[in-house]
């Protein structure tokens, strides 16, 4: 799928920047530059334009000498989109890129649509559609742990896995239906026993990419974490210590923080998102009660919460019913007991091997506090050497094609025709090709592909 025509798109972010890169990808990219481009050394002939070369020059239009550029030539099929690619860098005024963005699309070229150019790096077969969604995420990610991801995902290994797994499964439905053809003699081509075996094997391989989403989704989006406990237990100073900077306002006055204080940084190559909310206790203010039920709505949402009491003030039991509370509001989060201020004290009343002592104020046990939260979400698991999961489109095929496989396995047991076991057999296929490209709608594709910048 070469497309007849040739589209063009600024790369680089809108702004002023040292270096700016307009994009060409189509048949008439290298005509387009012969019109504007007048090369420091000898001349520029299209038809003798090597890939991989660079060129520096001057780009003018309308008798304008627009810039000094370099130019970046990718003869096709070798190019990111499969196309005749040209990557023109120049100054990165927005007076100069738009001026040589006009002066493309006054030589023929259109402006690119959202995704345009991964796009046809897909339909030309450079990526499949779940390397294409990684080059998006590749360029979302914050953090080192969402750039292995997406990296890991576009380098092939996540497509090469359900391929794999597709094959297997596409042999033994060959098998069934060769059955059909020979119905009359009563025949087994597909050996049944084995194809339980090769059915459990995938459907805890693909249970396994789905447990994986919870931590993928994480580190794409940055792990929420929760700071929550009594007034005064010293949540504001614990959200600044994590920070190292006073983010939040810090008062020996009870129910200072009364509205949600969220900020992002990096525990080792993870973004956690901190939340520090208002004290929980009963109170007959009015907006510090507003408070109180915000934080324990954002508790909710939480993946993980840092339950922070004061061990100088706390009883036992206050903890206990404090920590309950906040089960009950956030069952599916993981809490971790913080037990601050714990210079403050000789001997403290209820040492527990669950809690995490720290002293916020003079920031010590920050860093074990840190390498907890870190542990917590990685669970022992490398997310260097795996894959993982991180779109919601991929569960959703994923855990469409487990379905379909159950289903085929119970009508293969419940001696049901080969015929129909295939069908179900075709229904897992479908949805496993669909992440990466294999069997897709268009409405999907421009739903995808919209998600991009122009320049991509």
């Amino acid at each position: 799928m070469v497309t007849a025509d040739t589209i063009a798109a600024i790369a680089t972010p809108y702004g002023q920047g040292a270096i700016g890169v307009i994009r060409l990808s189509g048949k008439d990219a290298f005509s387009i530059v012969k019109q504007y481009f007048r090369p420091a050394k000898g001349s520029f002939e299209p038809k003798l334009v090597r890939g991989y070369t660079l060129r520096y020059g001057e780009w003018w239009y309308q008798r304008e000498l627009i810039d000094e550029v370099l130019i970046s030539f990718f003869v096709q099929p070798h190019s990111y989109t499969g196309e005749d690619v040209v990557e023109i860098s120049c100054h990165g005024s927005p007076y100069i890129l738009n001026r040589t963005l006009e002066s493309c699309l006054d030589a023929g070229a259109r402006l690119a649509e959202p995704g345009e150019f991964t796009l046809r790096a897909f339909r030309n077969g450079k990526l499949d559609l779940g390397q294409a969604e990684a080059v998006a995420d590749l360029i979302a990610s914050e953090s080192k742990a969402a750039h292995q991801i997406a990296m890991h995902q576009l380098k092939g290994h996540f497509s090469r896995e359900l391929d794999e797994m597709r094959t297997q499964l596409i042999e033994f439905t060959g098998l069934l239906e060769l059955e059909l053809d020979f119905a009359e003699e009563d025949v087994e081509f597909a050996d049944r026993s084995r194809f339980f075996e090769l059915l459990d094997r995938i459907k805890h391989r693909l249970r396994t990419l789905i447990e994986s989403f919870s931590l993928g989704n994480a580190i794409k989006n940055g792990v929420p974490v929760a700071i929550l406990g009594a007034p005064n237990a010293g949540k504001s100073t614990l959200l600044n210590a994590l920070l190292g900077e006073e983010k939040a306002i810090v008062s020996h006055i009870a129910g200072t923080t009364r509205d949600v204080i969220e900020d992002v940084i990096t525990i080792d190559g993870i973004q956690f998102r901190f939340i520090d909310t208002a004290g929980l206790r009963k109170t007959s203010d009015e907006i510090e009660e507003i408070g109180i039920r915000k934080a324990l709505e954002r508790a909710s949402k939480a993946r993980i919460i840092l339950y922070v009491f004061d061990v100088h003030a706390s009883s036992q039991s206050e903890v206990h019913a404090t920590y309950e509370l906040i089960k009950e509001h956030a069952p599916d989060a993981t809490i971790l007991k913080v037990g601050n201020k714990a210079d403050l004290v000789q001997d403290v009343e209820f040492l527990d091997g669950d809690i995490l002592y720290i002293s916020a104020k003079e920031k010590v046990g920050i860093d074990v506090l840190k390498k907890a939260l870190v542990k917590e979400i990685l669970r022992e698991k490398r997310i260097d050497n795996q894959v993982i999961i991180t779109n919601v489109r991929h569960l959703d095929a994923l855990k469409k094609s487990i379905t379909a496989l159950e289903e085929a396995e119970r009508g293969l047991r419940s001696g049901l025709s080969g015929e129909l076991v295939a069908i179900d057999l075709r229904q897992a296929l479908y949805h496993m090709g669909s992440i990466t490209g294999q069997v897709v709608a268009d409405d999907i594709l421009g739903y995808i592909f919209a998600n991009f910048c122009i320049g991509k």
